[in-house]
């Protein structure tokens, strides 16, 4: 049995999907975990924030795992 994640390999994003997709992202959560929650692979949503210009890097992370005092 393929695995769960790719159950929308290959179909056409729904606008849910990108909103959701914007959401999760400005949630600062992973790309795996992105694709996971979506049931798109992991190149697909890389692929479809590109095209939407949504930044999937993490906001919320300092460089270099510094602890600020």
């Amino acid at each position: 049995m393929p695995p769960k994640y790719i159950k929308n390999a290959g179909k056409i994003w729904t606008g849910q999907e990108e909103i959701k997709l914007a959401q999760f992202a400005s949630q600062n959560k992973p790309t795996r975990v992105i694709g996971l929650l979506l049931g798109r692979p992991v190149n697909g949503v890389r692929a479809k924030a590109q095209e939407l210009g949504v930044s999937l890097k993490p906001t919320n992370q300092s460089p270099y795992d510094r602890r600020l005092s």
